[in-house]
């Protein structure tokens, strides 16, 4: 069992993260008297409890590799967003002893990839009428909650965003491959768009491309 215990200083700190081709690089400063840190990666939002993690999630990563390495690297595959904390340790007769440190400094945040999300839109024929049914098409790589998406409804011209229009909720969570949305009864002059419901935190997380 990884010994621990806290402390007030803070010898790790400035930890960043970059892209370099199909990895991510995770670099930080430590303080010269820390031999060795102890490394815990979890999904991005999971709560953290130190007195519950388990050895075998943590991963010790000496100075001696750290300047080998020129960083913590990892491979950027698949889709999802994660949090590194990087944990200082003192040796005790030769034996690495984690110290929690307060704060965030020794915290980062990494994305490995968007998820891409394409639709498009199908309109039935109306000869006479002025309006007409439309139908959304969906192809997700992975699932999304109804929640991350909205549509909006302008007449006469394009949307540029979720509050350029009429906004509707999505009514059932995206699943991953083609789906197709219930037919809808708009105007021949309204044009429809996708939006994210919060362009600042989804847009983070997945790609949003018109076909």
């Amino acid at each position: 069992m990884i010994k621990w215990e806290e402390t007030t200083e803070l010898s790790i700190k400035d930890v960043v993260c970059q892209l370099q081709g199909n990895e991510y690089v995770i670099n930080w400063h430590w303080a010269e008297e820390v031999p060795c840190v102890y490394v815990h990666r979890s999904a991005y939002g999971e709560p953290f409890d130190v007195s519950q993690i388990s050895d075998t999630e943590l991963k010790l990563y000496t100075r001696e590799e750290y300047k080998a390495h020129k960083g913590l690297r990892g491979k950027s595959e698949g889709i999802g967003r994660y949090t590194y904390r990087i944990f200082p340790c003192r040796l005790e007769q030769g034996k690495p002893v984690m110290l929690i440190p307060p704060g965030e400094a020794h915290i980062v945040h990494v994305r490995t990839g968007k998820a891409k999300i394409w639709y498009s839109f199908k309109r039935g024929r109306s000869w006479f009428s002025a309006y007409q049914s439309l139908q959304i098409r969906i192809f997700s790589e992975i699932p999304v909650s109804k929640d991350v998406l909205c549509y909006v409804k302008k007449e006469g011209s394009a949307p540029t965003n979720k509050d350029d229009g009429t906004q509707y909720a999505f009514i059932r969570d995206i699943q991953p491959g083609e789906n197709l949305l219930p037919e809808i009864e708009v105007r021949k002059k309204d044009v429809i768009r996708l939006f994210f419901t919060d362009g600042k935190k989804y847009g983070e997380l997945y790609e949003l491309i018109p076909e």
